[in-house]
C-alpha cells in the first residue's frame, strides 16, 4: 500500500483494462474514481475499498468541466488522470463512414486529450508535484490495424501527444503511455471467438498467454509511483514479446 493515499481518476475504469487499473489503485490504497457513461452495476472493490462513480460521457467538453468541477468539490484534487476510455468496433476503412471514423478518433484522440488538459490544469495549481497523466495506448498504434485504422491512427496520436505534453507540463506533472498488446478481458470471444480461440490466440504470444487487465493495472500504479519520478514522456509496452514475425514461419530456409 502507497505511503500516502492519492487522488486517482481511471476513464472508463468499471470493466475490461480499466477495471483491472482501478482495482490495482484500489489496493494500493489511493481513492478512485471512475466515470462513464452509465453507473455500472458492480464499482470495482478491494478489500471493502470501493470505486467512486460519476457519470461523463468523455466525448462532451461539458461533461468533462462537470466531472472536473465536482472533483474539486468533493476530493480538492487530482493527483493521477489514467486515460483508459475508448476503444473501436470492427470496420474495414474503405466501407467505413467519415462520421464513423471522426467518432473513433473524437473518443480515442481528442477525449483524452481534453481530459488531460482539464487533470494538467488542476494539477498545475496543487502546491505539491508528482502529479502523473496515464494515457492508455495500443499495439495497434505500433503495427498494422486491419479493421481498426482509425483507432490504430489515432493511438498513435496519444504517443505522440505524450511526448509533446511532457515537455510542456513538465516538471510539475510528468505524462507517460502504457501500451497493451493483447489483453483477456470479459469481451475478449468478441475480438477472439470462444475458448478454443482465445487459446490459439493466446499461443501466438511469446510469454504463452495475453495480458490479464491487473498487468495493466500494476504498470500504471508503477508508473504513477514515486518509483518513477524520472519517467515521463515514455512509453511501457506490454506485449509479452510481441508477436512472431510472419516471415519466420512462410520461409523454406533451414535453419541450424
Amino acid at each position: 500500500m502507497g505511503d500516502t493515499a492519492r487522488v486517482v481518476l481511471v476513464t472508463g475504469g468499471a470493466r475490461g483494462v480499466g477495471k483491472g487499473i482501478s482495482e490495482a489503485f484500489l489496493a494500493n490504497g489511493d481513492t478512485v474514481i471512475v466515470c462513464g457513461r452509465s453507473a455500472p452495476e458492480v464499482l470495482p472493490e478491494v478489500a471493502g475499498h470501493r470505486a467512486r462513480f460519476l457519470p461523463c460521457d468523455v466525448r462532451e467538453q461539458s461533461a468533462v468541466d462537470a466531472l472536473f468541477a465536482e472533483i474539486g468539490a468533493d476530493f480538492g484534487g487530482l493527483d493521477v488522470l489514467v486515460n483508459n476510455a475508448g476503444g473501436a468496433p470492427f470496420a474495414l476503412a474503405d466501407a467505413a463512414s467519415p462520421r464513423f471514423h471522426e467518432k473513433i478518433i473524437a473518443l480515442n484522440l481528442l477525449a483524452p486529450l481534453h481530459l488531460a488538459q482539464r487533470a494538467n490544469a488542476m494539477m498545475q495549481a496543487r502546491d505539491h508535484g508528482g502529479c502523473c497523466i496515464v494515457f492508455i495506448s495500443s499495439v495497434s498504434a505500433l503495427r498494422p490495424s486491419p479493421g481498426t485504422a482509425a483507432y490504430g491512427a489515432a493511438k498513435a496520436g496519444i504517443l505522440s501527444l505524450v511526448q509533446s505534453l511532457a515537455v510542456e507540463w513538465a516538471p510539475k506533472v510528468r505524462v507517460v503511455a502504457v501500451t497493451p498488446g493483447l489483453v483477456r478481458t470479459e469481451q475478449s470471444q468478441l475480438h477472439y471467438g470462444d475458448e478454443a480461440g482465445i487459446a490459439a490466440v493466446s499461443a501466438t504470444v511469446p510469454l504463452g498467454r495475453m495480458a490479464e487487465p491487473s498487468d495493466i493495472g500494476q504498470a500504471c500504479v508503477w508508473l504513477a509511483s514515486p518509483a518513477a519520478t524520472y519517467a515521463s514522456g515514455t512509453n511501457l509496452v506490454l506485449h509479452g514479446g510481441g508477436e512472431r514475425p510472419a516471415f519466420l514461419d512462410a520461409a523454406n530456409v533451414e535453419h541450424h
